[in-house]
């Protein structure tokens, strides 16, 4: 296992060199987003200002405080308590985020699919899982929010965020077709097939 430390935005060779078992600390840029910003994108067509090309995004719809505007809050938002959501439902987007907005990593809770890894193998991208619950360590690791878009949409607007060592994060799924989600289930399914044998029980 490596770890690797990622000044985004990132070209799809640094991409293509994560594999599963790996660690990642971001660094700069990381966007957030969630259903309702993929639904407005891909399936009513918005576009965003936005560039997120070789960029990473996270699955989350941040608990943010509204303030006037400053040189720390350039939007008139600051953080408070910057989540991540699961990322199973927004399994259909994966691959138009990267070939559209040439998105590079997802960040989520709890995996995606084989569409997912599909995408990430002809593409170049790769999924980082963090830890259910940790949001409040998250949050410290976002050190401004820099711009927001499609915030008629808030929470569930596209925002921008300026990190400072957001990590470490586990490389869940990667580019090669490895994926610790589909390991896991492999495995269960194989121990449920050995009790159900030991026992003599058939399906």
């Amino acid at each position: 296992m490596t770890h690797h430390v990622l000044d985004m935005p990132v070209d799809e060779a640094a991409v293509r060199a994560l594999k599963v078992g790996d660690t990642v600390t971001l660094r700069r840029t990381l966007f957030g987003i969630r259903d309702a910003t993929l639904i407005h994108m891909f399936d009513r067509g918005r576009e965003t200002r936005l560039e997120l090309g070789g960029h990473a995004v996270i699955h989350t719809a941040p608990n943010v405080r509204r303030v006037e505007p400053s040189e720390a809050a350039p939007v008139g938002y600051e953080p408070f308590c910057i989540g991540t959501t699961t990322s199973m439902r927004m399994e259909r987007f994966t691959r138009p985020l990267m070939e559209r907005e040439g998105v590079r990593l997802i960040i989520g809770k709890g995996g995606m699919g084989p569409g997912t890894l599909h995408a990430f193998r002809d593409l170049g991208g790769a999924y980082l899982a963090i830890v259910g619950g940790a949001a409040a360590l998250e949050t410290t690791w976002i050190e401004q929010i820099e711009d927001v878009d499609m915030d008629d949409l808030h929470p569930e607007s596209l925002w921008r965020f300026r990190i400072r060592d957001f990590g470490p994060l586990l490389v869940g799924m990667d580019s090669h077709g490895g994926s610790l989600y589909a390991n896991v289930r492999d495995d269960v399914a194989g121990r449920r097939a050995a009790v159900l044998a030991s026992i003599g029980a058939g399906e």
